[in-house]
């Protein structure tokens, strides 16, 4: 008996040898950090009297793995298209007070109501009531600190939670939203994105930047430019950005798990009743994401998403809810709408040849790195180099470096004040 169990304490340890020992000559082992948010830091709520919320958060939480500790449970009269600024401030204060603290952002599970007061609701859950992001005509509101910003916590840095409706007409459509963002996840889909250009002078603003941004990412992703009021019948509608009251043709289009199409209008986060196009109408044709404005807005370009912020976030691997939220400056009276968890561009695939490593993905997050080296896959590891990650940049090749286990450390950027 003594012998068989030294015998396998010999192996163990032999194992334990084997495993933390330097990788063979030709393999390298490389660990490169990725953005985007997890299940466990998001919150959903849930309004307990509405049968469609807990049906819809139910479903969410199974397909995303949501920990149970993470369902935020409130009550209100469910159907209406607006609650009061005190009735919000109550139900706010009540889940500020349930939230754990890691979560980062929040997911909501009703389509009503959509506004709260002069803010979306999503805005009023994202950063707390406050007059200054609200507007009385054509005026500019309070800007976002996380606006275009390299931030991975936004409670942690900001005391920001971005908050996203999952909004459907039914239950079903819920459902069929939320499968088309589990879908999506990591597919790196082959689409284009359309930035169509319209003859409505007014909400055709965003035009103006297309030739820029079609320059600046048609490497990374196929790039048109579409003069006409209407997009037809394409099938890889990965990003339509346009600018109409109302955008003819949506069923002939297929949009990709995880698309991302909006319409710059005055009331399009205006979900049920508006004169004009609902944002509700893009995931009905099949988009996961969108966006509209439940407050006259005005055209400040400001107060949309900027398609190349979005797009430029989104291709770096961060999920829906933040490139989207990263790309409007003053989201006080915007509503978003869609999957959160969708993240059809995360992960970085690696080559190892001739003495050296690739690393490739759609797009790189930008900033400065530092390559850490080991032995072994738990150390310890120390900085052998550094690397410069620019705008745009899809690959990263470090040639002549030993094997070994290698992972990057990307170097904090310093947080604006608000």
């Amino acid at each position: 008996m003594k012998m068989l169990f030294w015998c396998s304490l010999l192996a163990m340890l032999l194992m334990l040898r084997t495993a933390h020992a330097a990788p063979p000559e030709s393999a390298f082992i490389t660990d490169f950090p990725q953005p985007g948010l997890s299940a466990d830091q998001l919150g959903v709520i849930v309004n307990d009297d509405d049968p469609d919320s807990v049906a819809i958060a139910a479903y969410y939480q199974l397909k995303r793995g949501i920990p149970a500790g993470n369902l935020v449970h409130i009550r209100f009269k469910p159907g209406r298209s607006t609650l009061s600024r005190e009735e919000f401030i109550n139900i706010k204060r009540r889940v500020d007070r349930a939230t754990p603290r890691g979560v980062q952002a929040f997911a909501l599970t009703w389509a009503q109501p959509y506004r709260v007061d002069c803010m979306s609701i999503t805005s009023a859950f994202a950063l707390g009531f406050d007059p200054a992001y609200c507007a009385s005509g054509c005026q500019p509101t309070q800007a976002s600190p996380y606006f275009n910003s390299s931030v991975v916590r936004p409670f942690d840095t900001y005391k920001i939670r971005p908050t996203m409706s999952l909004a459907a007409a039914t239950v079903e459509a819920a459902k069929k939203l939320i499968d088309r963002g589990v879908a999506s996840d990591n597919s790196n889909p082959a689409g284009t994105a359309y930035l169509v250009s319209t003859t409505d002078k007014v909400r055709n603003v965003r035009a103006a930047g297309y030739d820029v941004l079609r320059t600046q990412l048609e490497r990374v992703i196929p790039t048109e430019i579409v003069q006409a009021n209407a997009l037809v019948k394409k099938h890889d509608v990965m990003f339509y950005f346009t600018g109409l009251t109302h955008v003819a043709s949506l069923d002939s289009n297929t949009f990709l798990p995880g698309a991302i199409a909006d319409h710059l209008t005055s009331t399009g986060g205006e979900l049920f009743g508006s004169i004009q196009m609902s944002s509700l109408r893009w995931l009905e044709a099949g988009a996961t994401g969108s966006y509209g404005a439940v407050i006259e807005p005005c055209n400040f370009p400001n107060k949309f998403p900027v398609p190349g912020v979005v797009m430029a976030h989104y291709l770096q691997g961060e999920t829906l809810i933040e490139a989207y939220w990263k790309s409007v400056h003053m989201p006080g009276q915007g509503l978003f709408i869609g999957e959160p968890l969708a993240r059809p561009f995360a992960g970085v695939n690696q080559l190892g040849r001739d003495g050296g490593i690739t690393l490739s993905a759609r797009l790189l997050t930008a900033g400065i790195y530092d390559l850490q080296a080991a032995p072994s896959l738990i150390g310890p590891y120390r900085t052998v180099g550094r690397v410069a990650v620019g705008r745009g940049t899809r690959e990263i090749r470090l040639d002549k470096i030993p094997p070994a286990y290698y992972r990057f450390e990307r170097h904090a950027e310093p947080v604006p004040t608000r």
